[in-house]
């Protein structure tokens, strides 16, 4: 048993990590940079150590090339740190449902040695939180044979499923450190507030919404000031919904899942969010096989789910997690909450994207690049925005959809795409 302030070095810490084991490394701003980086000075002792995690985050050396021998990264989902690594081939990568990872550590398809967490400090009765990142850590946590502990003042302590007695951590480490923050307000532009009204607009009261991180998300919230009684289950929380819920209109009431909860699985944002959060009882941080059950989203009335893409090809293939076969992000949640949001009385799942990106790029396109993968299927779409307008792709045959899709793609690119859907289609498609 240790004592809820019994700490140890990092050094002691990370000796229980052996050779030709496998680590999770908690996500997101919880990333635990101090014991990564101090783990890499364990190198000349370990190797062939497996590191599974999903979006890292921060400037981490662990991920650098001269230490390939030691550490060989796993990931579930590319984030910034390891998209070159994954690219160079000195990293992997799983294409997996997020709502699915807690299985794989639970059935030892992906047994876990070693589960090294950023908490915050110990409550008077011993319990710890693993704050702004509960997801997959709660069942990392739960069936890793040891657990080492980064316990930092700055981590806020989060109601729900991250409760962790200080009994369950094998080692103790205490560092403060300021968490990393990401705020996408002051990004959004023109074109992104035109696609949140378009959206806002088709967002009606007592809806539950699920939104990502971003500056549409972010445009989307800043039109929702007039409307009334909005619910949140999210797999995560930004800094928007803080006025929506100071206003009360976002306060849950109608959600037939935790009512009177928000319901998220972690947060990523500023300094803000992450005081308002803490210790607030009106927000619960839920293991991800749960808040990304489709089954148990549907259960929400009006659930809408907007997700982003990287392109949509004219029949509605969406392409989220890669450019070409350059992997970018992963899998993620996008499907979770497209069907959930499907299956809601009064559902809408939503795919929200730019025309063209920031070097002028067409996304609405002809066919997905070479090597793309497909997260959301044609079968699954029902709405695509842009700045251009709103394309309701379901029950619509190839043909209907290619022209609605066509409708809101950059108007330079509308030529390019009929006459490719003539070729295609052998009907004219008119403009």
């Amino acid at each position: 048993m240790i004592h809820p302030y019994q700490y140890v070095t990092a050094k002691e810490a990370l000796s229980i990590i052996e050779s030709n084991t496998r680590v999770f490394i908690h996500g997101s701003v919880c990333t635990p940079t101090y014991l990564l980086n101090e783990l890499v000075k364990e190198c000349n002792r370990l190797q062939q150590v497996e590191l599974v995690s999903i979006t890292l985050k921060g400037d981490l050396e662990i991920v650098k090339p001269a230490y390939n021998n030691c550490f060989h990264m796993n990931s579930l989902f590319v984030s910034a740190p390891i998209r070159a690594a994954v690219a160079e081939g000195r990293a992997d990568f799983v294409p997996v449902f997020l709502s699915d990872i807690p299985y794989l550590f639970k059935s030892k398809l992906l047994a876990l040695d070693t589960a090294i967490v950023q908490v915050s400090p110990p409550d008077a009765h011993g319990y710890c939180s693993l704050g702004l990142s509960v997801d997959i850590a709660r069942a990392a946590v739960d069936n890793a044979k040891q657990t080492i502990a980064l316990v930092n003042p700055a981590m806020p302590r989060t109601h729900g499923d991250g409760m962790i007695h200080t009994d369950h951590f094998t080692k103790m480490v205490f560092h403060e450190s300021a968490l990393l923050e990401e705020s996408y307000s002051a990004k959004v532009g023109n074109t992104e507030l035109m696609i949140g009204k378009h959206i806002a607009e088709m967002i009606e009261d007592g809806s539950t919404l699920q939104m990502g991180i971003g500056t549409i998300p972010d445009a989307v919230l800043s039109f929702l000031s007039n409307h009334k009684n909005l619910g949140v289950h999210t797999e995560m929380l930004s800094d928007g919904i803080i006025d929506l819920v100071e206003k009360d209109v976002i306060n849950n009431k109608f959600k037939a899942r935790h009512p009177n909860k928000t319901v998220t699985s972690f947060a990523i944002g500023s300094k803000k969010l992450y005081d308002y959060v803490n210790d607030n009882s009106s927000f619960n941080f839920l293991d991800i096989a749960y808040v990304n059950n489709p089954h148990v989203i549907r259960q929400n009335p009006k659930a809408v789910a907007i997700n982003s893409a990287i392109e949509v090809d004219i029949t509605g293939q969406v392409c989220a997690d890669s450019i070409g076969d350059k992997q970018y992000s992963g899998i993620g949640g996008q499907m979770d909450f497209m069907r959930g949001s499907a299956l809601s009385v009064g559902g809408k799942p939503i795919i929200a994207l730019n025309s063209r990106t920031a070097k002028g790029i067409p996304r609405i396109v002809p066919h997905l690049k070479e090597g793309a993968g497909v997260v959301t299927t044609r079968g699954h779409v029902h709405y695509v925005v842009t700045e251009y307008g709103v394309a309701y792709l379901f029950g619509k045959n190839l043909r209907q959809r290619a022209k609605l899709l066509i409708d809101i793609a950059h108007p330079d690119d509308r030529e390019a795409l009929m006459k490719y859907c003539f070729e295609r289609f052998k009907v004219f498609i008119p403009g």
